[in-house]
């Protein structure tokens, strides 16, 4: 059985909420973050390189998240470029 390289699962969003401070994007977008942090990465930022607020409202990240007007468009395209990226090549016979 096939292993799915990529998925939802791997992200968390955030929702925006009184804590639009300097430390957030000041814009009422909902912001998605890697659920697994990476060494050497960013961890304080999120897919688009907003700062997280000081206590972040986590939220499991569902398909239809990503549809919605107040998603991140550069948190979008990010988890969309990462997905083509995972997608396995199909062999040519």
């Amino acid at each position: 059985m096939a292993r799915l390289v990529w998925s939802l699962h791997a992200y968390q969003i955030i929702l925006p909420d009184e804590q639009l401070d300097m430390f957030a994007c000041q814009k009422e977008h909902v912001h998605a973050v890697k659920r697994q942090l990476e060494l050497g990465s960013e961890a304080d930022r999120t897919l688009c390189g907003s700062l997280l607020p000081a206590q972040p409202n986590w939220h499991v990240l569902e398909r239809n998240a990503l549809r919605n007007t107040h998603f991140c468009p550069q948190c979008r395209e990010e988890i969309q470029a990462q997905r083509k990226q995972a997608q396995p090549r199909r062999r040519r016979s």
